[in-house]
C-alpha cells in the first residue's frame, strides 16, 4: 500500500497506469469514458488488495453496485502518457464514497471523481458491514 499526500488529499491506494493507443479519440486525447474505466479498474484492484476481490464478494452474495458517479475533467491525457490513479474512501451510512483522482507525474490533476457505491447482500440492499470490515483500515 502506497500512501500519497497530494494537495491536502491523503490517498489510501495508488496505481500506476499508462494510456493505451486504442483509448484515444480523433483528437488524439483520451476519450472521456476511459477515465471511468481507469477509476473502475482502480476500485477493483483496491478491493483485491484490501483482501476481497469482486469475484469473491459476488460468490459470498455481496455485490458492490455503483449508485452515482460525478466526474470533473481538468486536463487531457494523451497517447503514451503515464499517470497514477488514486483513491481515498469514506463511509456514510450504507454508502461507500470513493474519491478518485487521475494525476500526471508532474502533479497535474486530469480528472476528479466521486463514486458512490451501495452494497447488495443476496440481492437486497444492506448496510455493507461485511465490506466495512474489509475496508476498516482505509475508512476515515
Amino acid at each position: 500500500m502506497r500512501i500519497l499526500q497530494e494537495k491536502n488529499k491523503r490517498y489510501c491506494f495508488i496505481m500506476d497506469m499508462e494510456v493505451r493507443d486504442y483509448e484515444l479519440d480523433c483528437e488524439q486525447i483520451v476519450n472521456n469514458a476511459n477515465y471511468l474505466h481507469y477509476m473502475e479498474h482502480t476500485r477493483h484492484r483496491f478491493c483485491a488488495d484490501a483482501g476481497l476481490s469482486f469475484i469473491e464478494m459476488h460468490n459470498r452474495g455481496i455485490d458492490a453496485v455503483v449508485r452515482k458517479i460525478e466526474i470533473e475533467y481538468k486536463t487531457s491525457l494523451r497517447g503514451g502518457d503515464n499517470f497514477i490513479s488514486c483513491l481515498r474512501l469514506e463511509r456514510k451510512g450504507p454508502r461507500f464514497i470513493f474519491h478518485q483522482d487521475i494525476i500526471k507525474p508532474n502533479g497535474e490533476i486530469c480528472a476528479e471523481g466521486v463514486v458512490t457505491v451501495v452494497v447488495l447482500k443476496d440481492g437486497k440492499l444492506s448496510r455493507g458491514d461485511e465490506l466495512a470490515a474489509v475496508f476498516s483500515r482505509y475508512l476515515k
